[in-house]
């Protein structure tokens, strides 16, 4: 039998180091898998308000959502009047918004998805975050700490490179039932540039769900945009010609 030499004790100790690092990224990604996929499910239509505070005032607007597996997305509002029928539509890597006023549909170019949706703190890509998402960027997880009684784990997610994404890093809070809690978006520079914060878990559906979610701007103090799910079902059946171009802008009942 031969007997380990310094090589083989130097081996040992490099694999020591970097496998714990490898199962906490193996880790770290399979927990926002599972909160994705927790948020979305195989497919969902939920009735949603919108809160966007400024200034100058509070703006209120309803919507309609369904999505199908991790690259079918659409979005109607139904109110107030002046914004029903504004929509937008998600298929894969690709966006269309149809304004009924200039009854035109447009596809967005990739530059313009970080940008503004419907005038909140919400952009366009935010709409399209799903577990396909994961694998654009390297997770770690930096802690897991306790708190009323569950499990809570911090990741941090960075673009891998040559991902056309706009942030530095995000870091991510997660319940151990899978409900994202909070996120928060850096620039390159390791700035903070805004949060998603949960204020309100709801079972829905049979799942523990993030009812009240709030998005802010570190730019600008007091001025937010709240999403409120009003009710939301998953797992059900969607026609696929929901999310099609036509169906955006002529919708069938």
């Amino acid at each position: 039998m031969n007997m380990p030499t310094r090589r083989h004790f130097i081996l040992l100790a490099t694999a020591a180091m970097i496998m714990p690092n490898i199962a906490l990224a193996q880790d770290a990604a399979g927990i926002l898998r599972a909160a994705y996929n927790n948020w979305r499910a195989d497919s969902s239509h939920a009735i949603v308000e919108m809160t966007i505070r400024r200034s100058n005032g509070d703006r209120n607007l309803t919507m309609e959502s369904w999505t199908m597996g991790d690259d079918k997305g659409l979005v109607r509002f139904t109110a107030p009047a002046r914004d029903a029928g504004n929509a937008t539509l998600q298929i894969g890597n690709r966006t269309w918004v149809y304004n009924p006023k200039l009854s035109q549909v447009i596809q967005l170019p990739a530059s313009a998805m970080t940008q503004s949706w419907m005038g909140s703190d919400f952009s366009y890509d935010d709409m399209t975050q799903t577990e396909d998402s994961v694998d654009d960027y390297d997770h770690t997880l930096l802690e897991t700490r306790r708190s009323g009684g569950r499990n809570i784990y911090v990741i941090e997610s960075v673009p891998k490179r040559g991902k056309p994404i706009v942030w530095g890093k995000l870091i991510i809070t997660i319940r151990d039932d899978f409900v994202i809690m909070r996120q928060d978006f850096y620039d390159q520079r390791g700035a903070l540039v805004r949060s998603m914060i949960t204020d309100r878990v709801s079972n829905i559906d049979g799942r523990p769900y993030p009812t009240v979610m709030t998005m802010t701007s570190a730019a600008k103090p007091g001025e937010w945009t709240r999403m409120t799910t009003v009710s939301a079902e998953f797992n059900i059946a969607i026609p696929n010609y929901l999310f099609t171009r036509s169906n955006l802008q002529n919708p069938r009942d």
